[in-house]
């Protein structure tokens, strides 16, 4: 999908250098075959706590995508956003904050 597009969740984009890019597709495709994975599992009627187990390392590694995408943000949207004078950021910022920490 090129970075121009306009998203069914939202009308905004984010440029994004290659290297981002390939950081962030690369945490995604780990995550992809992790999911895989307990697939297999569960067609193979592996043991519920090992299934657990692969599911919380699934989530940990979630989180870590969360962390990077969201420290991104930080360093460029929203201290852009702010150094240009639109504090909408900041909102925007806590607002995501709050649907992250449910």
């Amino acid at each position: 999908m090129d970075n121009t597009e306009m998203h069914s969740c939202c009308m905004k984009t984010k440029m994004r250098s290659e290297q981002e890019i390939k950081l962030l597709l690369n945490r995604l495709n780990r995550i992809e075959g992790q999911v895989r994975g307990i697939k297999k599992m569960v067609e193979s009627n592996a043991y519920c706590p090992d299934i657990i187990i692969q599911v919380s390392a699934i989530t940990a590694a979630l989180n870590a995508f969360n962390r990077e995408l969201l420290s991104t943000h930080i360093r460029t949207c929203v201290a852009d956003g702010v150094k240009n004078g639109d504090d909408g950021k900041i909102d925007e910022l806590v607002d995501t904050l709050q649907r992250l920490l449910k």
